[in-house]
């Protein structure tokens, strides 16, 4: 059995997956319920992506339950210590430092965000990462690419 694509969606990307019912996040979604890929995220992100909705949109909790289950992600624990260590010094802010020292636990191959600030427009974040980091869209677009050349 050929082991599935690991792709790590941030509580911004698990957001737009669930408020818009179109668009790139909600593709990678479906992909993961069709077990196309496998979608990983952390405890951390969960519980960010909750206090999120609480405060902003409390009656789409229920999607996100529904939505986690059917795209069959995977829950990472915390980094060790040397990730957060490594990853703290790439970011700023601590939460996301968590989150992207849980994708270097996690053993992903892409990394989906919709953050500007702390990652997409993070320079620090160029290189020496051992996966992808992009938008949802360009998520698609790699595995587009991928899926061709395998």
């Amino acid at each position: 059995m050929v082991a599935k694509i690991r792709i790590l969606l941030d509580p911004s990307a698990i957001f737009a997956g669930i408020w818009s019912d179109r668009g790139g996040s909600r593709m990678l979604l479906r992909l993961g319920e069709a077990e196309a890929i496998a979608l990983v995220t952390s405890r951390f992100a969960l519980q960010e992506l909750e206090g999120a909705l609480r405060a902003k949109a409390p009656e789409v909790l229920g999607t996100l339950a529904l939505l986690l289950d059917r795209a069959q992600f995977t829950i990472v624990g915390p980094p060790d210590k040397d990730q957060l260590g490594l990853t703290s010094r790439l970011v700023d802010h601590p939460g996301d430092a968590n989150i992207l020292g849980s994708a270097l636990g996690g053993q992903v191959e892409f990394f989906v965000t919709l953050d500007q600030k702390h990652f997409l427009a993070n320079d620090r974040l160029v290189s020496g990462l051992p996966f992808q980091l992009g938008t949802p869209g360009e998520c698609l677009d790699w595995l587009r690419r991928r899926l061709r050349v395998g």
